[in-house]
């Protein structure tokens, strides 16, 4: 089960990457904005519930598909390439096993606990 939920994730990762490929941007955007949705971590500043909230709501894909959708209803590459980057940056994370954050810590995912995985292998 986690081999195909790894190859779900990629397959959005290519998804990402396509919809990249149609936009009026040089290349060198997509590895330079990756790290942009992470900064949603500086909610973790004003404690653990606000910091999961502010992390969960820029890394779910739902989020993702909603931006790129009204991009493309809107006709609008910067709103593209906001929603390209959001769903591009959370399959990699999942793909890496960086799951949504539960308010009991930051090292606590839905997929597992962080530093875990390596104990696991």
């Amino acid at each position: 089960m986690k081999n195909l939920l790894k190859l779900e994730e990629a397959a959005e990762l290519v998804v990402a990457v396509v919809v990249f490929s149609q936009l009026p941007y040089a290349w060198w955007w997509l590895p330079a904005l990756f790290l942009a949705p992470d900064l949603s971590m500086l909610g973790y500043l004003a404690g653990p519930r606000i910091g999961s909230v502010a992390y969960n709501l820029v890394h779910h894909k739902a989020l993702a598909l909603v931006v790129l959708l009204l991009g493309w209803w809107q006709q609008q590459p910067l709103v593209l390439l906001a929603g390209t980057i959001l769903l591009f940056h959370a399959a990699f994370d999942r793909l890496m096993g960086y799951g949504l954050k539960y308010s009991s810590g930051f090292k606590h995912t839905h997929l597992d606990t962080l530093g875990q995985q390596v104990a696991k292998a």
